[in-house]
């Protein structure tokens, strides 16, 4: 309770998100694909200066409210709410999607967020997986400026 105030709404607003991407997540993926960005687009990855606090803020407020949760708050989840949170601040960012076979050969995937050449999220077990699809997410007037169209 000794955190000041914006670091506090900073927590609830990570609370709000992975709860509701939680939800997002018990949809089939085919409907939620589409609020993800657009499809096989990667974002930049040269570094803003001016936004690496906030996006290192994020993922900090991502890392420590996911253990608070009741729910499962796994890389995808976490991946999203991050993305949301980047997206309200007029932040682009990449949430990737990966496969692999675990020891008992059996297909596990994994997901992970990355801003500019920060990973937000599930940064810990990316380099075992095959990406399989990226979701870039840039504002309306970028993704207009470099003739993306979400499909």
């Amino acid at each position: 309770m000794s955190l000041n105030s914006g670091t506090k709404l900073l927590f609830m607003e990570a609370f709000l998100y992975l709860g509701w991407a939680r939800l997002l997540k018990a949809l089939p993926f085919a409907k939620v694909a589409p609020t993800l960005g657009i499809r096989m687009m990667e974002t930049d990855l040269a570094p803003n200066p001016a936004q690496r606090n906030v996006i290192k803020h994020i993922s900090q407020a991502i890392q420590v409210m996911s253990r608070y949760t009741w729910w499962e708050s796994m890389c995808l989840v976490k991946a999203i709410a991050g993305m949301k949170m980047l997206e309200r601040r007029g932040i682009e960012s990449t949430l990737y999607l990966g496969t692999t076979r675990d020891e008992s050969g059996s297909m596990i995937a994994h997901a992970w967020l990355r801003s500019g050449p920060y990973y937000i999220s599930g940064y810990e077990e990316m380099e075992r997986f095959t990406v399989v699809a990226k979701f870039g997410n840039v504002s309306k007037r970028q993704a207009s400026q470099r003739g993306a169209v979400n499909g």
